[in-house]
């Protein structure tokens, strides 16, 4: 009976696209609760409740393009950024001047890190990077000079992006090492499976076609001689794909490489032997090796 596939589905980044989503919800009514403790300071409320009623339909209507990466384009990583750009612009026509000197917050608030944290999840920190330098922008245009909270939020921001996209950047590359890894372990596996497979029937009875062969002669013999080559070629075959292999696993930006070497553990010394490995180089046409589809361990001192 042929076991049970699993499939496993491996995401590092998930957790983090569910936290982006819950915090464009968090700080959208975080922004809302600023404008509404302070709207009688407002001279033109009715700009910050038009741009409000479109931040509030957005973010709610777009929770599920923020849900993963296959769902977050590029148009709406576009458009998001557009709208948090506008709301800082659209501050000075809303708010007044005397406010935004002393600091005040923009129309967005602290929503704007939500649309740059979803191109550093999308596209790692050189998408970061590109977003938080239009936010940079945008907010040293609504608030005139380079004033030190205003630049040390936009560090703030900056910093945040660039760290997390490269972050995501490395959990992706190591994702793939994993996944990488776990495929290698199980053609292993099954590579072991087939060798015992192919011990316990195709090689006996080569080696009982050459054994009765060599016993009746003639063109048998030929005939036992050629199946006690092709047994050695197997077996060598089978027990070249039982050894073990070092991986040696590599981590970049364009992808994670798994690459197989053959190399001696130095730590490995104490560690026991296969037999089989130590006794396969003297098996051939006229020496039968006879081997259990398991490793034989041997003592490392014998």
């Amino acid at each position: 009976m042929a076991g049970r596939v699993r499939v496993m589905r491996m995401s590092v980044e998930q957790p983090l696209w569910r936290a982006l989503a819950g915090y464009r919800v968090l700080t959208l009514f975080y922004a809302v609760g600023l404008f509404a403790t302070a709207y009688a300071r407002f001279p033109h409320p009715w700009v910050a409740i038009a741009y409000y009623g479109v931040l509030f339909v957005w973010t709610l209507g777009t929770l599920p393009r923020v849900a993963s990466a296959a769902n977050c384009t590029k148009r709406f990583l576009a458009a998001d950024l557009a709208l948090a750009v506008g709301g800082i612009l659209l501050t000075p026509l809303a708010d007044a001047h005397t406010r935004i000197a002393h600091g005040g917050p923009t129309l967005p608030s602290i929503w704007t890190a939500g649309a740059v944290l979803a191109f550093a999840l999308k596209g790692g920190w050189r998408w970061a990077a590109v977003a938080s330098t239009a936010v940079a922008a945008a907010n040293l245009v609504e608030r005139g000079t380079p004033a030190r909270d205003t630049v040390h939020n936009v560090m703030l921001v900056w910093v945040a992006s660039i760290a997390i996209g490269y972050v995501v950047e490395v959990a992706r590359a190591s994702e793939r090492t994993l996944a990488r890894a776990l495929e290698i372990e199980a053609a292993t596996r099954e590579r072991e499976r087939l060798a015992r497979d192919i011990h316990d029937s195709v090689l006996q009875v080569l080696a009982m076609v050459q054994r009765r062969g060599a016993v009746i002669g003639g063109e048998a013999a030929e005939l036992g001689r050629l199946a006690g080559e092709q047994e050695v070629a197997l077996r060598t075959l089978v027990s070249g794909g039982l050894n073990p292999v070092s991986r040696v696993c590599e981590d970049a930006a364009d992808g994670a490489v798994v690459r197989i070497v053959d190399e001696p553990d130095p730590e490995s010394a104490d560690e026991p032997l296969d037999l089989r490995a130590l006794l396969a180089p003297y098996a051939g046409s006229r020496v039968a090796l006879a081997e259990p589809g398991a490793p034989v361990p041997l003592p490392a001192a014998a």
